[in-house]
């Protein structure tokens, strides 16, 4: 984390609710997933049910709830094509 970058953290309550710090962009979000961009790169939120219930980009807070399934961070990928990532 470098200076001035929100800390980020993450919550979840009996899988129903989730609340977040270091959220810098909502990417997507629909009843079965939200993408979240965060200080320590995007997370994935995946269930059934889901509703973004705060959303406040100065503060990098996110709330979600419905019934969560799964968590998961996404690798960041190298800028450009597959052969610009294979010659490295």
């Amino acid at each position: 984390m470098t200076e001035g970058q929100m800390p980020h953290a993450l919550a979840l309550t009996e899988r129903r609710k989730l609340t977040m710090t270091g959220a810098l962009e909502v990417v997507s979000f629909d009843e079965t997933s939200v993408v979240v961009k965060t200080t320590l790169g995007t997370l994935v939120i995946q269930g059934q049910n889901l509703q973004l219930k705060q959303l406040t980009l100065d503060g990098g807070n996110v709330a979600v709830e419905g019934e969560i399934g799964s968590l998961q961070y996404e690798h960041d990928r190298p800028a450009g094509g597959w052969l610009s990532r294979l010659l490295g």
